[in-house]
């Protein structure tokens, strides 16, 4: 896999950002209509905390957004996203890294993009 050869270039403790295409559809397969929206967000903190190995995970408003712009029954089938582990400054936090998830734009669609690290 091809995100998984880039995991294992960084090390677990530093900062780093990269843009993943989730596929909500696959991951919301069977799911109630009006717990739709409400999952995708739990599926996309679940997606970061496994990408990026952090118990702390927070999104975007942008992103909220972004999953919730069809209603709640109608989300997305993909989303552009993207993944910054940052440092926590934070002193009585309990872990050292925390996720920061926001949407990005694909007006040229999905195909191709795959992940990538943002510099």
């Amino acid at each position: 896999k091809r995100h998984t050869r880039i995991a294992k270039m960084t090390k677990s403790g530093e900062a780093v950002t990269r843009e993943y295409t989730i596929n909500l559809h696959k991951r919301l397969h069977g799911i109630t209509f009006k717990k739709r929206a409400k999952r995708a967000i739990k599926e996309i903190r679940s997606f970061a905390q496994k990408e990026m190995k952090t118990a702390d995970v927070r999104l975007d408003v942008k992103l909220n957004r972004a999953v919730w712009s069809k209603g709640v029954k109608n989300v997305p089938r993909r989303l552009r996203i993207q993944i910054s582990r940052r440092r926590n400054d934070d002193d009585e936090a309990g872990e050292e890294m925390y996720s920061y998830v926001t949407a990005v734009e694909t007006p040229e669609g999905f195909g191709g993009l795959g992940t990538t690290i943002v510099e």
